[in-house]
């Protein structure tokens, strides 16, 4: 018992040190009726990570084919970038709105979630490609929820 252990340690070490096997956090807020979050302002958020996939996929398109160190260190650094911003779109979308906002008995429920759900695509294909296009798309996709989350004047 005491290798196999042994050895499942050392295997995750192996897989972590290569890159193959990296720590996953998942930043979501608690799934309870607090009421402090503001939706306009999370969506402003995910806004500005769309603006972010958007700057990555340009700078990364700038990079593509430079093979010097540094252009290749940068590329990379966008790339990571690009995918972190994607996904936090979509785990806030998945984990905060799908889940609290919308509700079955909404009368536009089918179409609410189309709407949700498309932005969780439009982020899907900004983290598969890197045409600057797909960031754009992400953008619109965030923003056709806007009519559903407005900003509170207090």
């Amino acid at each position: 018992m005491k290798n196999n252990v042994q050895t499942l340690l050392l295997a995750v070490f192996v897989l972590m040190g290569s890159g193959m096997l990296t720590p996953q956090s998942l930043n979501a807020h608690c799934q309870v009726p607090c009421g402090i979050y503001d939706d306009h302002a999370r969506l402003q958020s995910i806004l500005e990570d769309a603006a972010t996939v958007e700057k990555a996929a340009l700078l990364i398109n700038e990079l593509a084919g430079k093979l010097d160190a540094q252009s290749q260190n940068q590329l990379v650094r966008w790339v990571n970038t690009k995918e972190l911003h994607a996904e936090r779109v979509i785990e806030t979308i998945s984990n905060y709105y799908l889940t609290q906002r919308v509700k079955p008995e909404q009368k536009d429920y089918t179409k609410r979630l189309e709407k949700h759900h498309a932005v969780i695509l439009a982020a899907m294909r900004a983290k598969q490609n890197a045409a600057v296009s797909y960031g754009e798309d992400l953008t619109k996709s965030i923003q056709a929820l806007s009519d559903y989350y407005p900003e509170h004047k207090h």
